[in-house]
């Protein structure tokens, strides 16, 4: 688990697996190692164990340190008492979770083939050409990326305008997690602009050129955006197809940003989306939206059950501890 702001608030806790026998491995001093006690716990258990609020909550209250390295106090994780379900309990509990997240899994692959299939789609029209007979056509026109869609920078934020409740505070790091939930909320009003609901489009600009310059649908519920990501609002009543086209772009966006590094860190400005330029005419772009649009919904459905089972697991654990509802009845 990591022990360092703000790395275990964006969820960095995982489970080592891939030791073949008698293989050691090494920790650093920035994440708590926790092993289960052989008869005492399960180690399944315990990985799902420490992800949960039960004892993220009290870790990142016992934070202290200059602001930026906050660590967690270790000696409050070892001392956190906790009631214990028998060993065989905790054995059911984790089988029910890793049900869970073999679904979660599960719905990432689908997406993954939904993307392929939409990008090939993508590809066919707006690259090869293929429904025009390989030639772009003539009445086609050249613009740039820019022009086709709003992009509406996030807010930035002073220490006095974050809270503990009230509207989401959406960075980088919670759209990269996927299913995370925000660790900070917004207590005063900002201007509409950056407020966005379910179904948009964001897209993150600044970061490692390799795993943070990406496009994301959005599914969580109303929130408010933060600095160093756009949100992106198509001016051709077009959603499914503004995706697709920043999805397709993201080798083109990766390549911007690695060749503006600055302490491993790359951007994607305004000025880089309108020297991009892409083909095409209102009536392509209108036909693709009606042919990809199932496609988008179906990534979008499957995001949203993704989160909802997400969350179902983070309700259960607590309550199955507790003995509040019988682990045999529950179905997955």
């Amino acid at each position: 688990m990591a022990r360092i702001t703000p790395c275990l608030e964006n969820g960095k806790t995982s489970q080592v697996s891939i030791l073949d026998d008698n293989e050691i491995g090494f920790g650093s001093t920035e994440y708590i190692v926790f092993r289960a006690k052989e008869g005492i716990s399960d180690c399944n258990f315990l990985y799902y164990l420490v992800c949960s609020d039960i004892v993220r909550d009290p870790a990142i209250k016992s934070m202290v340190g200059s602001s930026g390295r906050q660590r967690v106090q270790t000696d409050v994780i070892q001392n956190l008492e906790i009631d214990l379900p028998s060993l065989e309990i905790q054995k059911q509990i984790a089988s029910i979770f890793s049900a869970l997240d073999e679904k979660i899994e599960f719905n990432n692959r689908i997406n993954e083939n939904l993307e392929s299939q939409a990008q090939a789609i993508f590809k066919s029209w707006f690259v090869d050409f293929e429904p025009f007979g390989g030639v772009m056509p003539e009445k086609w026109i050249e613009k740039s990326v820019y022009d086709l869609a709003e992009y509406i920078n996030g807010a930035a934020f002073k220490k006095n305008e974050y809270s503990t409740e009230g509207i989401p505070i959406i960075k980088i790091a919670e759209l990269k997690n996927g299913i995370t939930d925000s660790t900070q909320y917004c207590c005063i009003e900002k201007d509409e602009k950056y407020y966005f609901d379910n179904k948009a489009i964001l897209f993150s600009w600044s970061g490692n050129p390799e795993t943070s310059i990406d496009t994301f649908l959005w599914y969580r519920g109303k929130a408010i955006l933060n600095q160093h990501t756009f949100r992106v609002v198509s001016k051709y009543n077009a959603p499914a197809f503004t995706y697709f086209l920043l999805k397709y772009l993201k080798p083109k966006f990766t390549h911007i940003a690695s060749n503006k590094q600055t302490t491993g860190l790359g951007h994607v400005t305004v000025s880089d989306l309108k020297k991009l330029q892409f083909s095409y005419s209102t009536d392509a772009i209108e036909e693709f939206e009606k042919m990809s649009k199932l496609l988008f919904d179906m990534i979008y459905n499957t995001y949203v059950e993704s989160n909802r089972l997400s969350k179902l697991r983070d309700v259960l654990l607590p309550k199955l501890m507790k003995g509040e509802i019988d682990v045999s009845k529950v179905k997955i």
